[in-house]
């Protein structure tokens, strides 16, 4: 009997052990695939699909911006060749329940003036009809037509009233503009068009400016090195159509007192602050000889614009410097609208993309824990 058991034994241990051989593998990969299926169901299951704008506005961790970039990722610049621009006859009109506020803005820069005070100047600007991209056959280089029609700064400066009333009690925000499509909008409430220019000294530090308390627009904001409106009067000869690069070095010149000589000039990207619709041509600006202290000691000497800023800091031009700067507590909520992507832009195109995303990954990962 005890033979027969230790036979049984034996016989029960080696058919354990086949059976363990040949199904141990394939039980635990079923029993593993069930458990991956089951947490993949459950987190499917908490999912829901998700719609996002192919266009998004510049954001970096806690920052947030209207500016929109239209073309241009920072790294490639884009040649003047590739812009086009063309001027139309036509003047801008408002529509005429918008009219009137055009005629109080006279009126009171009128009164102004009768009183011994400094009116606003109603400068020939240009408004933007249309920005269209395109790209070349074979290099796939892009190209840029840019269509402007004459307007003036009253004009602006009725038209940026979006959100105020109209007698049907719309807004022109509302009446005119569609957020779905951000690229489309009526040229009247497109009558700004300017530059910005990030400023990088020949000892690496990035110009940064803070906007006077006495300017019209965005006044006490922290801003590009340089920003400079396009004038109809200033910068065109005649009836030929604007020059972009032209306009950058007329702003180095008056904001800077810094000559063409002495720097290089790059267009990096065409972008649209979507809440105002001012357009912005993002320039990069690296000077050659000129450092810190020999920028500093050069406008102590006398600058054009110098009403135009009240404060100018000097930020080390690293990824890491920069993005901390920008995402200051006593920065972040007082930034010019286009200026961020401007930094981003100029950062990325002196030193790639992967290093400028990783470094802004890492501050904000630390500014969250």
């Amino acid at each position: 009997m005890g033979g027969i058991d230790l036979a049984n034994g034996v016989v029960g241990a080696v058919l354990g052990m086949l059976v363990a051989v040949l199904f141990q593998d394939p039980i635990q990969n079923s029993w593993y695939r069930l458990r991956t299926r089951s947490r993949s169901a459950v987190r499917n299951r908490r999912r829901r699909e998700e719609s996002s704008p192919a266009w998004r506005t510049f954001s970096l961790g806690p920052l947030h911006t209207p500016a929109l970039i239209v073309e241009g990722d920072g790294e490639s610049s884009i040649p003047a060749q590739a812009v086009y621009i063309q001027v139309l006859d036509q003047e801008i009109e408002l529509p005429s329940d918008m009219v009137g506020w055009w005629a109080e803005i006279e009126e009171e820069n009128t009164r102004l003036r009768a009183e011994g005070r400094a009116p606003l100047w109603n400068g020939p600007r240009y408004a933007v009809e249309t920005l269209d991209i395109s790209r070349t056959a074979l290099e796939e280089n892009p190209e840029i037509h840019l269509r402007l029609r004459p307007t003036d700064y009253y004009t602006f400066l009725a038209a940026q009233q979006l959100d105020r009333r109209l007698p049907d009690g719309t807004t022109p925000r509302s009446r005119y503009l569609d957020p779905g499509d951000p690229l489309r909008a009526p040229a009247f409430l497109q009558c700004s068009l300017a530059v910005n220019i990030a400023v990088v000294t020949a000892d690496d530090m990035l110009v940064v400016s803070r906007r006077s308390n006495h300017v019209r627009m965005a006044p006490g904001v922290w801003n590009s090195s340089v920003n400079e409106g396009m004038s109809r009067h200033i910068d065109s000869s005649g009836r030929s159509a604007p020059d972009l690069y032209a306009v950058a070095r007329r702003g180095m010149r008056e904001e800077l007192s810094i000559e063409p000589h002495e720097y290089t000039l790059e267009l990096l990207a065409f972008v649209l602050d979507i809440e105002k619709r001012h357009w912005s041509a993002h320039f990069y600006a690296r000077l050659k000889d000129l450092t810190c202290a020999g920028l500093q000691e050069r406008m102590s000497r006398g600058v054009a614009d110098r009403w135009e800023h009240q404060t100018i800091d000097f930020v080390p031009f690293r990824p890491s410097a920069v993005i901390k700067y920008m995402l200051r507590a006593d920065r972040i909520h007082l930034w010019a609208p286009l200026a961020p992507a401007l930094f981003h832009l100029a950062l990325v195109h002196a030193y790639s993309r992967t290093p400028v995303e990783r470094a802004g990954a890492q501050i904000v990962r630390r500014m969250a824990d």
